[in-house]
Formats: C-alpha cells, structure tokens, sequence
C-alpha cells in the first residue's frame, strides 16, 4: 500500500517529516494536534486548563493556516485564542452562591437567534474569502468558520448546545483538511468528533443530575 504523500506548508519541516502508517505529519502539526485533543478532552471533563492548553493548539495553527491558505480557519483560530481568554475567565468567575458558573441549555429563542448569526457570519465570511483571498476552499472554510465562532461562545459561557455545534463543524473539517493533504490534522478532526460526542452525552447528565436536585430542592 502506498503511503500518502503531504505537502508541506513550513519549509522549516520538509526535511524532517514524522511517518505513522498511512500518515506523515511534521512536528508542528503534530505538536498542534497533541494539545488541540488535550484541550478537547479537558472541556469534556469541564476542567479550566482546557483553555490554556488550547491556546497553544490555536497559535500554532494561525500559523499553519495562513501557510495552506485557510484564511478564515487561520482568523477564526485568533478568535479562538481571544475567547479562550475569556471563557478561562469566566469559567473561575464564581456566581452569587460563590460557586462556578454551571452548565445550562440555550432556550428556543436564543437557539434560533444563533442559528442566524451563522447564516450572517458564513454570508459575510464567504464574501471576504472569496473577494480578498485566494482560497480555493471558500464555502466550507467559511461554514465551519461561522459554526466555530458561535461554538466557542457557547462554550466560554458554559452552554451545553456547543458539542453540537463542534459536532457539525468538525465532520466537515475532516474533509477539508484531507482535501488540502493536511491528513494527520484530518485525522485529529475524526477523534475531535469522537470526543465532542462524549462530551455533549456526559454534560447533559451533569445538567440533567443539576436540574434534578435543583428541583428535588424547591420541594
């Protein structure tokens, strides 16, 4: 079986490829993946170094964004920094109880006001990409883009509708990065789904249990 070939975004790399079967991936994008399913597992477990571990993953892919031409992956990936920030914050922000914030539900009509924020944010991104960048991926780098900036809102405010968000996003980006020969980050994109799906099942029984004392508490 013939190994896949990747072509390689940082010249620094191409002499020193890394193979793992049917892959080859350079040590930045390997570093990259690494502390990006790191981070991933650690939302899952509602742990807070989930954001500065996450910060890490999310440079280094500005980096190799901009190198492949994913322009929009390499802007959101700034944005995912700046809201790391944030939602590390607000994550240690104790409510008046002097607990952390909780895991909560979006109610209907913010679900519905989300959902056309994306619509505005892929229109407005497909036309920047389309208009001032070479990308050859415009679409699908601008759907994902808009689904992932609602994601990580949600997710530094704690919103359980965010794994299904990432859910979304990511089966795309599984094509999108196989599309431009980034196979290993494809790859971590596969596992990032496998994660985002255990995540949205283990903290909707964290809220269902919550929801349950909470009412068994008024009684």
């Amino acid at each position: 079986m013939q190994t896949a070939v990747i072509i390689y975004l940082c010249p620094v790399n191409q002499d020193f490829l890394i193979n793992f079967g049917l892959f080859q991936t350079s040590p930045i994008e390997m570093t990259a993946v690494l502390f990006g399913l790191v981070s991933v597992w650690l939302v899952k477990k509602e742990v807070v170094w989930a954001f500065p571990v996450g910060a890490i993953n999310v440079l280094i892919y500005v980096y190799i964004c901009f190198a492949t031409r994913l322009y929009a992956y390499a802007g959101i990936n700034v944005f995912y920094f700046l809201m790391g920030m944030y939602g590390w914050y607000n994550w240690l922000r104790k409510t008046g109880t002097n607990d952390y914030i909780p895991i909560t539900s979006c109610p209907l009509r913010e679900r519905l006001v989300y959902a056309g924020l994306i619509v505005l944010f892929f229109i407005l991104i497909y036309y920047i990409l389309v208009k001032f960048t070479n990308s050859q991926v415009p679409v699908p780098d601008g759907v994902t883009t808009a689904i992932y900036i609602i994601a990580m809102w949600l997710m530094a405010k704690k919103k359980i509708e965010h794994w299904i968000l990432w859910i979304i996003g990511d089966v795309i980006s599984i094509w999108l990065f196989a599309y431009e020969k980034l196979y290993f980050s494809s790859f971590q994109y596969l596992v990032f789904t496998i994660i985002a799906s255990l995540g949205w099942l283990e903290w909707k029984r964290k809220l269902n249990q919550r929801l349950k004392q909470e009412t068994s508490e008024t009684h």
